[in-house]
């Protein structure tokens, strides 16, 4: 039987908060085996950007990237949330390395078509070079940027990019991807705590989009784990909503 593998991907708003990334430290350090973390920081480059007198725009809540929004996000992402949350996890015991996709060819992507800039489409992760990695005892802290090849640094879906790091590593550990943000899960009012759905299926992702309960940000959370069953990986949660084929 395989080892477990546990792939964790935070959002902004849980990394960039103090108190929140306190209790993410002890929480993912409590994970008992091997792991990997995937995390967001939108909210820290825009704040950057606008201290900087960049303008942020966005399509369908997703960042367009120019030149000088490149540099922004690359600084944020790949550095300051980044080695933020490694310093931090290093404290707790965890021997942790912060990479972007670009770092040992972890995760190639290609840029985007029309007008998103330095945008980046995943392709595919190297599930051997992370278990080689894994192997040694330490933990991936991912940054949500790739890159194509060419010597391009994209910015990248931080969703996308967990899920393809699960299915590249699920022929060799058992792996459970876990989507962690602010909410408990998949609500059916995302203003009510308690209309939290516990387990969605497939059929139960098309009705609820056809019925318009799931929309916005949370359609591409569930098509990801959903692509991710399909593809080998064990488990997969929205935070407490446990989602299957």
């Amino acid at each position: 039987m395989r080892e477990g593998l546990t792939i964790l991907k935070v959002g902004g708003a849980v990394v960039e908060n103090a108190e929140s990334l306190q209790q993410l430290i002890s929480d993912f350090a409590a994970i008992p085996g091997p792991k990997v973390l995937v995390h967001g920081g939108g909210r820290s480059a825009t704040a950057l950007a606008t201290r900087m007198g960049i303008e942020t725009h966005m399509i369908d809540g997703r960042r367009v990237t120019d030149d000088d929004m490149l540099q922004v996000v690359t600084m944020v992402y790949g550095g300051l949330v980044n080695k933020n949350i490694v310093a931090q996890l290093q404290a707790a015991g965890i021997n942790a390395l912060g990479l972007t996709g670009a770092d040992m060819d972890i995760i190639r992507s290609h840029k985007r078509p029309g007008e998103w800039g330095w945008v980046g489409d995943v392709d595919r992760a190297d599930g051997e070079h992370l278990a080689t990695l894994l192997r040694e005892g330490i933990t991936p802290v991912i940054a949500p940027l790739t890159h194509d090849g060419e010597g391009h640094i994209l910015n990248t879906n931080a969703d996308t990019m967990a899920q393809t790091v699960a299915c590249a590593l699920a022929p060799y550990y058992e792996v459970c991807l876990q989507y962690h943000f602010e909410k408990r899960g998949v609500m059916r009012d995302p203003d009510d705590n308690s209309s939290l759905i516990p387990h969605i299926t497939e059929q139960d992702f098309l009705r609820l989009k056809a019925e318009g309960i799931v929309s916005g940000g949370m359609l591409p959370k569930l098509e990801n784990a959903l692509h991710a069953i399909h593809q080998g990986v064990s488990q997969v949660r929205i935070s407490e909503t446990l989602i299957t084929a």
